[in-house]
Formats: structure tokens, C-alpha cells, sequence
């Protein structure tokens, strides 16, 4: 269906990710694959529309690079796409694959997430095309997304680099029109056995390190030509804003989207290639001018680069924007009011103060923008419309979803006060109250490894921790831990809460669900068949719904000598929801007002009036809360 798009509209409304998927089709390519992992993962949902492109989701983002890898040593253009974190498990052959370089163009996405809004952390990956020295391109809306993409696949066969395009989370989702085109016929290299370029021996890297060396001084004077940045000349004194003639701002990706709105009267270079960094049009850009200012999220990247021209030019960064979240033009304005004056905004009389340099004392604190300590002082109504908006809404907080198997999981290790190692995924959520139930997440698979050091390094906790991991995790990287777990004679409890797909993701398939990314069926693999390929005895498949089995079996588990493994298995509610399953209600004659099903967090579970009761509504019918009662004043009714 998708392939037929061509010559039907010239123009299409498309996220980030949509056209990331469009530029995979036009640019010829041939495989893609990837880890879903927000804000990447809608990539290879879209790319996969597009028939004439393999795609696969892989066990995790280092195979994932590894087949792309192959496929283009074997001569085609291949994409791979993750989430910044996703970068760090690939990272092993990401460096290499710099010193091989390609034979088919070979372009990694990488969506980092300013402000975390799905992730454990909000690294700011430039620097690894920086550590790499590959080339970094970061479009600024959906048309240059589609467009960089296919660019990157020309540089990385011109250059014989992977290239590195870096979007974020507002390029991701956001939507613009972009032009699309017809398809690229692109001719596959045939495949020449070369050692010395692609098998890594120190002699042959030695060799390889000189070829980067030498590629990055190419790739520095590639980075100077007009199409890898652009000045934007101010379209006059708007919104009684004065001219800076004498200033100029630096920036890139979506900030460059900020930048334009708020500082509009200031004349913009906007950097499409970041790395390497233009040095030639910077000091061009910059002569004449007394005062740059940096505009970028999270790290001070563009900024370092930029201080080690030696300009003459004053420079403003991260003194004036935070190093951590998103930006946005809220905290733009602030900038631009201490470091202009917030005259600029409010009147013509006063633009005598419009020239106030960078310390003066009407310019206010750095403290208060790091700490957001923004002031409105009429510079946006709107922002107080929302405010007011925002307000009125009900809370929504983060909890798991009525009928969630992983809930009476975390209910029962909270009332045996084990101490749980935790993982990435839905069930992290476990950790906020009434379950309050993980005592650590770092990152995909580290619970499991974790469970084992604590009990190495103190004895007082055998038979108390216990690792939990979800399917998709532990195919992704708790199987290497489980196998070090055994052979290291580790005795802690391993629970996997398989719900049959990766689903804080939203549901893509993976090895134990029997289908692939095209939806063709294949070989369904048991984490249990794992376990006991690693030599682990103990080993129970249970359902979460059957509460009291449950507990039952994690005491005794819990209580061993030895390692155990339970498998917790039950698809997740939101796939198979049984349609026949009786809805939950409490007795209002039996209820003692306890309290205690509250306690289990069902949303559907709700105290109203003093009164508690289960909205029918949100019930999924899985009973569990009937376990949970001990006055046996919840009951079922179809």
C-alpha cells in the first residue's frame, strides 16, 4: 500500500519517524531493523509498510547494528533505529564499524528524549558521533528528517562511514508537511571478500584508524559547504523587538525551531551537519559581531566546539539555558529577558536598555533559570490560559492498567518484604505506590545481575531478592545475566512477567511472542527453555491471576538454597481481553472499609464518599481482587 504513495500527493502531514520511514523507501533501502524503544520505535512500524524493505525488530540494539552490519557489507543501504540509551548497548560494534567502515550506505537514527519523557536518563548522544568521529546530521522538523536521511546515505557511501542522524522527541512526534518523492532505484555493490577493511586484527586496525583520521579531514571540509548550514536573517524589528545587528545566535535541530520564534531579530546560522562542526562558516558568521549566543538542549556540545575558536565575540550558553529537558520559548524569553531586558517586550520608550550586556544587574540570576525559576511579567498570556487549563484537569498519574498480570506479582514481594531488583518496562511502574515495590532500575537486564551481587556481598540477603524481568527484557539482554546468574552459583529468585509482547512500547512482536515484525509466523521461544539450558533446576510457570498459587510459589521458591526461576505468564489485558470474564463489584454489607484492596492499586478499585466500590467500567474481569479481600466482600457478576 505504502508503495503506491508516489505521484499520488506531492505533499504529506508526517511525524518525524513517518518521514524518517518515507526517506528508508526513497533512498533505496534495502534492510532495516531495530529495538523499539520511544521515541524511536513508530520508525520501523512505517518502514515496514513499504514492501520492497526487510524489516526486523532484533533481540536488542547491538544485533540490530550487527545485522545492518552484514547487510551492508553484502552492498546495500541499510538503517537502524533506537533510542539514545539503545546507542549504549550498541555501542561496542558502533565504534568499530567507524574504523570498517561500508559498502552499502549504512545510516543509524538515533531519537534521544530530552525531559525523559519514556527513559531512564537524558544523555545527550552527539558525543558519540563526536568519540566515533562519524558524521552527525540533526534535521529541525519532518522535511529535513526525510531529507538528511537520504543525504546520509549518499555520505556514508561517498566517505564509507556510518552516519549518524540524531533527531529527539518533539522532531519524533511532531508532525509538518514534507515533499515526498519517488523511490531511488539504487543498484546493490557486489559483495569483495576484504579482510584488511572489515576484519578487525590489530594490523589491520592500526590501518583503519589512519583511514578515519584521514576521513575526518575530509569530512571537515564536507562540513563547510553552504547545504550543512544556513544563515537566517531577521525579518525585522517584530513584536517591538529592537535589530541586533551585533548579535548573533548558533544553534540546531528543534531549538533552532525555538530560536526563530523568540529571537527574531537576531540573525541565526543554523547547523544541519554537528559534527564535525563548520569551523570556516562559524568565524564567518561570527566576524563583526560582540556577543554569540548557543542555543542547544541538554549538553553544552555546540558550545564547547564553539568557545575553542577563540572568537572575539562574547559567547552565552549554558549560563543562560538549562542543561537538562526540553527547551521551548518559555524558557527562550527568559533568556532573551536577561540578557536584553525585559523592556524589549513591553514598550518602545524603554529600548534604550535593550543593549544591556550579559552582567548587568538588571539580567537577573543564572540560578533562576537552572533552578526554573521563570517569571511570566506579561511576556506570554497564553502560557497563563494554559496554566489555567492544566489546572482543571483531573490528575492522571502513571499506574498499571486495571487487569494488569504484573500487579499481583509485585503485591505479593511487597508482602514478603523482598528486596526486588528491578528492570525497564512496564512494571517499573511498580515502583510508585500503593505496590512500592522495586528497590532498583538501572537499565534493559542489569536486575538480574544486581540480585546476584547483593547476595555476594552480604549473606543477611539470601532468600530475600529477587530480580524481575519482562519477555521482551530478557530476550533482549537478561539471558547472558541468567547464565551468569547460574554459573556463578547464584541463589536468588528470577520472576519473568512474560505478557507476550513488548508492551510499554506499544505491543511489538519478539522471539517468545511466534511472530515476526511482518507478522509471519515463526519459531516461539520460552524463557523457561533458557533456564534450564542454563542448568537451573527450579523452574515454575504460574499464572498471576491464580493469586494464592502465586504466593504460594514465590514463598517456596524464595525459601531455596538454590537458584530458582518462575515464569509469571499471561497475556497482557490490553491484547486478550476475555470478553466472558465476570465483573468484580464489592458488597457494601460484608465491605469493613479495610482499605486493604486499595492497597493492590487496580485503578478499577475506587473510594468514593468513604465508600469503596469498583468502577465497572474499567473492571477487566481478571478476579484477582476477590483473593484479596478477607472478608470475602468482593464478588463476581456477569
Amino acid at each position: 500500500m505504502a508503495d503506491k504513495l508516489e505521484n499520488k500527493k506531492n505533499f504529506m502531514l508526517l511525524t518525524g519517524n513517518e518521514a524518517i520511514a518515507r526517506a528508508a523507501y526513497e533512498a533505496g533501502v534495502s534492510v532495516a531493523t531495530a529495538y523499539p524503544g520511544t521515541p524511536s520505535t513508530e520508525i520501523l512500524e512505517n518502514i515496514s509498510k513499504y514492501k520492497s524493505i526487510y524489516c526486523q525488530w532484533s533481540v536488542n540494539e547491538k544485533v540490530a547494528l550487527e545485522v545492518a552490519s552484514g547487510a551492508s557489507i553484502a552492498g546495500s543501504r541499510t538503517l537502524v533505529a533506537m533510542k539514545h540509551v539503545g546507542l549504549n548497548v550498541a555501542a561496542d560494534p558502533f565504534m568499530t564499524l567507524s574504523y570498517t567502515g561500508v559498502t552499502g550506505g549504512l545510516v543509524i537514527i538515533n531519537a534521544d528524549d530530552p525531559f525523559m519523557h519514556s527513559s531512564q536518563n537524558e544523555q545527550d548522544n552527539r558525543f558519540y558521533a563526536k568519540f566515533a568521529k562519524v558524521p552527525l546530521l540533526e534535521p529541525s522538523d519532518s522535511q529535513e528528517a526525510l531529507d538528511m536521511v537520504k543525504d546520509a546515505f549518499d555520505i556514508s557511501e561517498r566517505f564509507d562511514t556510518p552516519v549518524l542522524v540524531r533527531t529527539t522527541t518533539r522532531i519524533s512526534h511532531s508532525r509538518s508537511l514534507v515533499n515526498i518523492n519517488p523511490v531511488t532505484e539504487v543498484t546493490p555493490v557486489k559483495y569483495v571478500k576484504n579482510a584488511q577493511k572489515f576484519v578487525m586484527i590489530p594490523a589491520y586496525g592500526r590501518q583503519r584508524h589512519h583511514f578515519v583520521l584521514e576521513r575526518w579531514e575530509k569530512l571537515q571540509k564536507l562540513s563547510e559547504l553552504d547545504i550543512y548550514h544556513r544563515v537566517h536573517e531577521p525579518e525585522g524589528s517584530r513584536k517591538n523587538k529592537t535589530l541586533f545587528k551585533h548579535t548573533g545566535i548558533i544553534t540546531s535541530g528543534v531549538s533552532f525551531q525555538y530560536a526563530r520564534e523568540v529571537f527574531d531579530n537576531i540573525a541565526i546560522l543554523k547547523l544541519n551537519m554537528t559534527n564535525p562542526v563548520c569551523k570556516g562558516a562559524i568565524a564567518s558568521f561570527t566576524e563583526g559581531k560582540k556577543l554569540i549566543i548557543v542555543i542547544e538542549e541538554l549538553e553544552p556540545f555546540l558550545e564547547e566546539h564553539i568557545r575553542l575558536l577563540n572568537l572575539k565575540a562574547d559567547i552565552a550558553g549554558k549560563e543562560f539555558f538549562p542543561a537538562y529537558g526540553e527547551l521551548g520559548t518559555r524558557a527562550l524569553e527568559e533568556a532573551y529577558s536577561r540578557l536584553f531586558g525585559r523592556e524589549v517586550y513591553t514598550s518602545n520608550a524603554e529600548r534604550g536598555k535593550a543593549g544591556q550586556r550579559l552582567h548587568s544587574s538588571d539580567t537577573g540570576s543564572a540560578a533562576d533559570l537552572k533552578t526554573g525559576n521563570f517569571s511570566d511579567d506579561g511576556i506570554n498570556d497564553k502560557s497563563c490560559e494554559i496554566s489555567s487549563i492544566i489546572n482543571e484537569l483531573p490528575p492522571r498519574p502513571p499506574v498499571l492498567c486495571a487487569g494488569c498480570p504484573h500487579r499481583s506479582v509485585f503485591y505479593i514481594l511487597k508482602k514478603l518484604k523482598a528486596v526486588v531488583m528491578g528492570d525497564i518496562g512496564c512494571y517499573t511502574l511498580s515502583v510508585l505506590p500503593p505496590l512500592n515495590s522495586l528497590d532498583s532500575c538501572l537499565c534493559m537486564g542489569a536486575g538480574i545481575g544486581q540480585a546476584l551481587g547483593m547476595e555476594k556481598a552480604n549473606p543477611e540477603f539470601k532468600n530475600r531478592v529477587v530480580s524481575v524481568i519482562g519477555d521482551s527484557t530478557f530476550f533482549h539482554s537478561g539471558i547472558t545475566a541468567t547464565i551468569d546468574n547460574a554459573y556463578n552459583n547464584g541463589t536468588n529468585l528470577i520472576i519473568v512477567l512474560d505478557n507476550a509482547t513488548t508492551a510499554m512500547t506499544g505491543h511489538q512482536d519478539h522471539p517468545g511472542t511466534g511472530k515476526t515484525l511482518g507478522g509471519d509466523s515463526t519459531i516461539c521461544l520460552k524463557p523457561e527453555d533458557f533456564a534450564e539450558a542454563a542448568g537451573i533446576k527450579n523452574i515454575q510457570v504460574v499464572d498471576p491471576y491464580k493469586l494464592r498459587k502465586l504466593e504460594a510459589v514465590i514463598k517456596q521458591e524464595l525459601a531455596r538454597d538454590e537458584m530458582s526461576f518462575i515464569v509469571c505468564r499471561r497475556i497482557c489485558v490490553l491484547i486478550e481481553k476475555e470478553k466472558e470474564l465476570p465483573v468484580a463489584y464489592i458488597d457494601q454489607h460484608n465491605c469493613r472499609e479495610c482499605g486493604q484492596c486499595l492497597k493492590f492499586g487496580c485503578p478499577a478499585i475506587e473510594l468514593k464518599d468513604g465508600k469503596y466500590s469498583i468502577n465497572s467500567i474499567l473492571c477487566t474481569g481478571c478476579g484477582v481482587c476477590v483473593d484479596i479481600c478477607k472478608f470475602k466482600a468482593i464478588g463476581t457478576v456477569k
